[in-house]
């Protein structure tokens, strides 16, 4: 499994950004809880919302709950995040990631060590 992120840029604070992650290789015979993580220069990197493989579960860090909503398309493999009223703190390199199951229970993790695929990471920063 390959997982490939997009959609990072620069945006003003109060504005918004989607970002994407497009799963490839041999999904059909995974689940895979896909979860998003973000990593400030010079920190470490922080767990920012995941969602099971059905799409029925998710969860949010605090300092992102209310503003950015994770999503799911199995049929296009792809995974995406609604970042809303962005602030400057929000200003990172995030990650999509995969940990993969052999069975649609998929519980969500929200530590970086318990994934097992990582994207490249695209940068979003805001700033005016």
């Amino acid at each position: 499994v390959q997982l490939q992120a997009s959609g990072g840029g620069l945006v003003q604070p109060g504005g918004s950004l989607r970002l994407s992650c497009a799963a490839s290789g041999r999904t059909s015979s995974h689940y895979l809880m896909m979860g998003w993580f973000r990593q400030a220069p010079g920190k470490e990197r922080k767990f920012v919302a995941a969602i099971s493989w059905s799409g029925g579960s998710t969860y949010y860090a605090d300092s992102v709950k209310g503003r950015f909503t994770i999503s799911r398309d199995n049929a296009k493999n792809t995974v995406s995040v609604q970042m809303n009223s962005l602030k400057p703190g929000d200003t990172a390199v995030y990650y999509c990631a995969a940990k993969i199951y052999y069975s649609d229970y998929t519980p969500i993790r929200s530590r970086p060590v318990e994934y097992d695929v990582w994207g490249q990471g695209t940068l979003v920063t805001v700033s005016s």
